[in-house]
């Protein structure tokens, strides 16, 4: 089996290892493919791994070996699924390799705004407290987080940790969701989106990205927000619309905005939420935890494995 890996970098850059897929076959390892070098990369491949490199009817149709296409992530939206049905390629992704670690950047980003640490930090650094006057200083109102409302928008694997995560800090959860509210714990309150975002303090989003779900938070719904509230998407990018988030940032309509993705990435230079003060912007890292990258190489290889073995697992085009 040749097997082709397209963007391979970001998921191991060189601190752990490929040893488990070489067992299964003739591996060649690519750190980033471009558009353009898609199908002469992999025109020969049986089987092809990715993680953002676009496999779309094109790409597939300019590979006559391919059997199999492996996303390297949870998302499978960088494949064109339907094209693969027709072809009779089998496609898997890696559910929940990630969860522990998105649902820790929530926080990490929710702590950061309530507590500043890092500006704290960097401060002393420069000798601030060694200079006060009095025992302490602060810039900024500190936050207790127990007793808050915390709204999730989304409640899958992540979402359902992150509710966990804010109830052990005393918070009050509240969740758009489509699960019945006999499938939720005692300490989730299913209500409609509007009540989560008029009444929640903080509002996570961890949904999916479909046609209802693009540009969920809007100038409209961004609207229905109190002025003190935090907003985190770990989830995608364009959940919300960037423009209309820095707006309201800027004019003290949102209290903060903390997010790891990004409509479009790596952003360009204008992007307005890059040049807010309120707004926490990290490089759609959640993911990717030395632990978390474990597991996903781990089950990608697995994947792999259960497809040459006749059994595959994880398959999303069935």
């Amino acid at each position: 089996m040749k097997i082709v890996v397209l963007d391979g970098y970001t998921a191991n850059p060189g601190d752990l290892s490929w040893r488990g897929l070489e067992e299964l076959g003739e591996v060649t390892v690519y750190d980033r493919t471009k558009a353009s070098e898609t199908v002469a990369r992999a025109a020969e491949a049986d089987i092809v791994l990715t993680n953002k490199v676009i496999i779309g009817r094109k790409e597939i149709a300019q590979m006559p070996h391919l059997k199999y296409i492996g996303v390297l992530a949870t998302g499978y939206n960088v494949v064109d699924i339907e094209a693969a049905r027709e072809r009779g390629v089998i496609v898997t992704n890696v559910p929940a390799y990630s969860t522990e670690s998105v649902a820790q950047m929530v926080f990490a980003h929710l702590l950061t705004v309530t507590n500043r640490t890092e500006h704290y930090a960097q401060e002393n650094r420069k000798g601030r407290w060694t200079e006060n006057k009095d025992f302490c200083y602060w810039d900024f109102p500190h936050m207790e987080l127990s007793g808050k409302w915390f709204g999730i928008v989304g409640l899958g694997n992540i979402g359902m940790r992150v509710a966990t995560i804010a109830n052990a800090f005393g918070m009050r959860v509240l969740a758009y969701t489509s699960k019945r509210e006999d499938q939720l714990p005692c300490f989730v309150e299913k209500k409609p989106l509007a009540e989560i975002l008029s009444k929640c303090d903080i509002v996570s989003l961890h949904c999916p990205l479909t046609p209802d779900t693009h540009h969920l938070i809007n100038s409209q719904t961004l609207q229905q927000m109190k002025p003190t509230a935090i907003l985190i998407n770990t989830g995608r990018g364009p959940l919300v619309e960037d423009e209309a988030v820095a707006d309201a940032l800027a004019e003290g309509r949102l209290a903060a905005f903390c997010t790891d993705v990004l409509t479009e990435e790596p952003p360009k230079s204008d992007n307005p939420l890059l040049h807010q003060a309120n707004a926490f912007v990290t490089p759609h890292i959640a993911w990717a935890t030395q632990e978390a990258r474990m597991r996903l190489v781990q089950v990608a290889t697995d994947n792999v494995r259960s497809f040459i073995d006749g059994k595959p697992q994880n398959v999303i085009n069935i």
